[in-house]
């Protein structure tokens, strides 16, 4: 019995540790620069957010700390994200 306690207690870590390797990986990314989470393109007066795929121009503006359309758009993304995490979650 104790042979087979330990065999699932070892079976529980193992798989415990794959999940946060799993998550870590995740967050991280491979840092390829093709991960891209914003460009600020000057000569365009550009800035691009990849991850949500916004373009906003006035770069000098949104430099000066007048953001709040950014962050708007990247709150709904976010949003946006949640629901559908809580939906896959349903359907399973």
């Amino acid at each position: 019995m104790q042979l087979l306690r330990a065999r699932l207690y070892e079976a529980e870590i193992e798989r415990q540790q794959a999940e946060i390797s799993a998550s870590r990986r995740s967050q991280i990314g491979s840092g390829d620069r093709s991960e891209k989470v914003r460009t600020y393109n000057f000569p365009q007066d550009r800035l691009t957010d990849h991850r949500i795929g916004l373009t906003l121009h006035n770069l000098p503006a949104l430099l000066a700390g007048e953001i709040d359309e950014l962050v708007e758009a990247l709150q709904e993304a976010h949003y946006q994200q949640r629901l559908a995490q809580a939906a896959a979650g349903e359907n399973q």
